[in-house]
């Protein structure tokens, strides 16, 4: 039996625009992505058995193919003919928090593409392994490509950008899940009158300006969210922004928050600060 180990980072979202609804019922977006230095463990063997097996530390995760990691192996195996003779087992240790908004899921999924890609000898072109991450979920593609990239279309459309310079990042989970497809409804039937400014981060991104790219952090979910979600988040924001943050923001549909810092210490110092409130806080850099 042949096995591999993969990690899968998780990521956050430096702006989310939500462009408006596209005729296939997704929505098109545009996204500046980053990956951080918090990973989940996949670890995949290869056996003779026909089927998809999960087992995972996170009672709570489903483990037939509603679970992203699962459906991408079986979507792997179904694209390369080897579903009728060829079996996988997935231990994933989840350390990203789950339904928060940082692509735990996303990533997990990718991992087991990039993974499979090696453990089965397919070779499948990166354009192919795109292809079938975008069937399982919009921030897959991503996901496979990792570091800074801004998304676009569904999330499956990718170009790269010049890498985050370096710094200190805070990520915070509040104790609440967010509905996914309740805020595209909301910003389908409530248009944030603030949109991000994109172009401008990508060019702070260019100029490796960490102060103009934390100014232009920007998610427009945040207008949508219910009010004690909201009120939540400002107060996270708030928290980060009062012990040094360059800039804070929500990820992706939340509801986690994170806040960039150019000092180590500061960073810590607002990790301390969040942590007698909330259970999941995290310090990592971006990768």
């Amino acid at each position: 039996m042949r096995r591999l180990i993969e990690k899968a980072p998780a990521k956050i979202n430096l702006t989310l625009d939500v462009l408006g609804l596209r005729p296939d019922g997704y929505h098109d977006v545009e996204m500046v992505m980053q990956s951080v230095s918090l990973y989940d463990s996949v670890t995949m063997t290869l056996h003779r058995n026909p089927g998809v097996l999960l087992e995972t530390n996170r009672e709570d995760l489903p483990r037939d193919r509603k679970n992203l990691a699962v459906d991408a192996a079986c979507r792997f195996l179904e694209a390369t003919g080897l579903e009728e003779r060829q079996g996988v087992f997935i231990a994933l240790d989840k350390r990203i928090p789950v339904f928060a908004g940082v692509g735990g899921g996303s990533s997990d999924a990718a991992a087991v593409l990039r993974g499979l890609n090696r453990l089965t000898r397919q070779a499948l072109s990166p354009s192919e392994l795109l292809e079938i991450g975008a069937q399982v979920g919009s921030d897959v593609p991503y996901c496979i490509v990792g570091g800074t990239a801004l998304a676009q279309g569904r999330g499956e459309i990718l170009s790269r950008l010049p890498p985050l310079p370096s710094c200190h990042i805070v990520l915070c989970k509040p104790g609440f899940d967010v509905a996914t497809p309740a805020l595209f409804r909301a910003v389908d039937e409530w248009p944030p009158r603030r949109r991000p400014d994109t172009r401008g981060a990508i060019s702070a991104l260019e100029a490796g300006d960490i102060h103009g790219i934390s100014a232009k952090l920007h998610n427009v979910f945040e207008a949508v969210l219910a009010e004690e979600q909201w009120e939540t988040v400002v107060a996270i924001r708030r928290t980060l922004t009062e012990e040094g943050a360059l800039g804070t923001a929500m990820s992706g549909t939340g509801p986690t928050v994170f806040g960039i810092f150019y000092e180590e210490e500061l960073a810590r110092r607002a990790k301390f600060a969040l942590q007698s409130r909330y259970q999941e806080v995290f310090l990592v850099q971006p990768v």
